[in-house]
């Protein structure tokens, strides 16, 4: 019997979205394993590295929104299937080209890390110790970011398996190096901050290097010759590229940057609230990993389709996309709810009378972070169904709008005007979640013309001239 199209579409998006979704965990898990060897030195190396990943998280999100440009340009060029091989390598060559760019001038601010971090008013001996570790991290920027055009490309022709396999390796990889580079294990050199810096680093170069071998092994990719010719320049398609990229980018930093203002505002609420909000807030990042994963899956698919000028399967790919973006989110809000103390148990000794508020408040926080799951959900999935379309202008207004206009600005009247202090804040955060999902999903329900709008060009598919 042959399977409904909305259930094989459903099957589709499943099998391209776990592995993409375990590779982003995976890669949240490097420079967790720095942090958490770090550690080991004490406090102060803890502070430092943590003012150090952060510079460089909030640099590095900018250079992915640009990266993940090449996902929809690669999907509507594999679904128009004529001229697949040409479109494709020059996507992918102007996609690296982009990064080196972009890449080069993240190296050199992150080279101004101590006066930045002076600037910011904080501690000189803890800026001086960030600066030592985002030094020394700073190289893997680059190989991190053609790592992701990469991962679009395999997960554009359906094989996303072997980045997330290429990821966990990078991760055992990184930890016996941090081991040893941070600790002075393994008869390596006790660097401290900087041996952490080197170790992800390295791991970011297995990254590439290792997709990179794949794609140049594999039979099916080896016929792209990705790096054939890579000296050739497309301006028209690399406009394009940033046409599309640089509102991903803005929408992602404004999601990001949104949660840090929160942060800065719980820090004058109290030290229990900032500590309670940084649980609930890793409780939501990891949760978020799953539906910000279907939606990548969902770019792909609404890209395919979109590029055979397929409406129907445009439908089909974004209700596929949402049921299970949304349905993951309700099970996690489910669990949220349930058993709020056992989460954060796993942070904090539920044992020591010490932590007894922190846990009071944290609670109150995980249970608006509940509601708040199923609008994080839409959102996430909705921006990456739009990007399928190419559609990346209008969303970055709307998280503008949600994110700082509504989140931050009621949260912060809440907060400090009426007095509900870190309450007030995380209500503001789900009211902002929830505008900018309403208007995502408003937004794709009314695609009929930007499917039109984004129909892209057929050509004759020739494997030279490109």
């Amino acid at each position: 019997m042959r399977e409904a199209p909305f259930l094989h579409e459903i099957r589709a998006t499943f099998a391209l979205a776990w592995p993409i979704v375990l590779t982003n965990l995976a890669q949240m898990a490097i420079t967790t394993t720095d942090v958490l060897v770090i550690g080991r030195l004490g406090p102060e190396a803890l502070a430092a590295a943590t003012l150090g990943a952060n510079l460089y998280f909030a640099l590095f999100i900018y250079g992915m929104g640009l990266a993940m440009a090449t996902a929809p340009m690669l999907a509507q060029a594999v679904g128009a299937r004529l001229g697949i091989i040409r479109d494709v390598r020059r996507s992918v060559r102007q996609g690296l080209w982009l990064c080196a760019g972009v890449s080069a001038a993240f190296i050199l601010v992150m080279g101004e890390t101590e006066s930045i971090l002076l600037t910011l008013g904080q501690d000189p001996v803890l800026a001086e110790r960030a600066a030592a570790y985002v030094h020394t991290l700073r190289w893997g920027v680059l190989p991190a970011l053609w790592f992701i055009v990469l991962r679009n490309f395999i997960s554009a022709l359906g094989r996303p398996r072997a980045a997330m396999v290429i990821t966990i390796i990078a991760i055992a990889i990184n930890a016996v190096l941090d081991i040893g580079l941070v600790l002075g294990e393994f008869g390596l050199p006790a660097l401290g901050l900087p041996g952490a810096g080197i170790a992800s680093t390295l791991a970011n170069l297995f990254l590439f290097g290792a997709l990179t071998l794949f794609t140049v092994a594999d039979r099916r990719f080896r016929r792209f010759n990705l790096f054939g010719r890579w000296w050739r320049s497309d301006w028209p398609r690399l406009v394009e590229m940033l046409k599309i990229g640089l509102p991903i980018s803005l929408t992602v930093g404004f999601e990001v940057t949104v949660f840090n203002a929160a942060a800065f505002m719980m820090g004058l609420i109290g030290t229990e609230a900032l500590a309670a909000h940084a649980i609930a807030l890793q409780v939501a990042a990891v949760t978020f990993m799953v539906p910000m994963g279907v939606g990548q899956a969902g770019t792909v698919r609404v890209g395919l389709a979109a590029g055979a000028g397929d409406a129907h399967r445009i439908t089909m790919a974004g209700r596929s996309a949402i049921l299970l973006g949304i349905g993951f989110m309700a099970l996690s809000a489910i669990v949220m709810l349930s058993i709020p103390r056992t989460i954060i148990g796993l942070f904090l000794d539920a044992g020591d009378p010490g932590v007894a508020e922190t846990t009071r408040i944290a609670v109150g926080f995980l249970g608006i972070a509940a509601i708040f799951q199923l609008a994080d959900g839409a959102q996430a999935v909705g921006a990456g169904l739009l990007r399928g379309l190419k559609d990346t202008a209008m969303p970055m207004i709307y998280a503008g709008i949600g994110y700082w206009g509504v989140g931050l600005g009621l949260g912060a009247g809440l907060a400090f005007g009426a007095g509900m202090g870190g309450t007030g804040i995380w209500i503001g955060l789900a009211a902002g979640l929830g505008t900018v999902a309403v208007l995502m999903l408003t937004r794709w329900s009314r695609r009929g013309r930007l499917t039109r709008a984004t129909a892209p060009r057929r050509q004759n598919d020739t494997a030279e001239g490109a």
